[in-house]
């Protein structure tokens, strides 16, 4: 389904679903502030987000639907969206196997695979001002990995945590030195990749014997940025997803190295978000990225 208009003053998220889905609700249960499972006339159970700003409900949909395209990760479907409101299938519950992981690995490595036009390109009908979590984050395309890493995902959130006094003019010089040396710190050049975006634990999800993604910040990236965010916030069974990713995808030289290159864009975002105890962990990353 595409977006469709005509949302109500005051909507809820059954009324949305309703009215994005074409189907009667017969129930719901609030999950969190943002996300509720409503229960559709056919029995079929479906997942409502409300989204926190504009644009992040068209991003998401169209980030949904450009990771499903490459036939690899699954990925819940899309039975709707407008402005405000998106509507997916709820992802069935399980538990992370060993076995799922090395999948997961595998088919995350098909999914980088698939490729994207450019770096920063959003996925197709997705807009160019897009979010990652809470925050802003815009799509820019750009040719040269380096310089378009540090031009449009690390300055813009290391000058916004300056302005906001979370980072001291002092500090921001380490991970300006960062940015100046990427040329020479980014390893091997790589075609762009098809990346989730914000690949942290809390967005793979394990049922029927996979994993699933789910809350994409869909992009034209660099692979080795979705590993690390799984470095850093953790996942189950890692060290067997990367060895299914290896198989599939042998990663160049030294990644692992460059694991805080890579996590530079995720901590700063943090660090806008949620303040000082991430301008720490970014600064540390920073000078780790720098010694190699």
């Amino acid at each position: 389904m595409t977006a469709r208009p005509g949302a109500g003053p005051g909507e809820g998220p059954a009324a949305a679903a309703a009215r994005l889905t074409g189907r009667p609700v017969t129930g719901q249960r609030p999950l969190s502030a943002t996300l509720t499972e409503v229960v559709l006339d056919s029995g079929q159970v479906v997942m409502v987000k409300r989204g926190d700003g504009p644009g992040a409900m068209r991003a998401e949909a169209a980030g949904l639907r450009w990771l499903a395209d490459a036939g690899t990760v699954p990925v819940p479907s899309v039975h709707g969206h407008d402005q405000r409101w998106l509507v997916t299938d709820r992802i069935p519950a399980g538990r992370p196997s060993v076995q799922a992981a090395a999948r997961f690995g595998r088919d995350l490595a098909a999914l980088h695979a698939a490729g994207a036009p450019a770096f920063g390109t959003p996925p197709p009908g997705g807009p160019e001002d897009a979010y990652i979590g809470l925050a802003p984050m815009r799509n820019v395309p750009g040719n040269d990995w380096p310089h378009w890493y540090a031009e449009h995902r690390v300055l813009p959130y290391l000058r916004r945590a300056v302005d906001d006094g979370t980072v001291r003019h002092a500090e921001a010089t380490v991970v300006e030195r960062v940015c100046e040396r990427l040329p020479e710190l980014a390893g091997p050049a790589e075609p762009p990749a098809r990346l989730h975006g914000d690949l942290w634990n809390g967005n793979v999800l394990w049922g029927n014997g996979h994993a699933w993604l789910i809350d994409p910040a869909a992009h034209g990236g660099h692979r080795e940025t979705d590993l690390a965010m799984l470095h850093l916030f953790g996942c189950p069974h890692l060290d067997r997803v990367l060895d299914g990713y290896q198989q599939a995808a042998p990663l160049a030289d030294g990644w692992e190295d460059r694991i805080r290159l890579h996590q530079l864009f995720p901590l700063l975002v943090h660090t806008v978000l949620f303040g000082r105890s991430y301008a720490e962990q970014t600064l540390t990353a920073a000078r780790a990225a720098l010694t190699g």
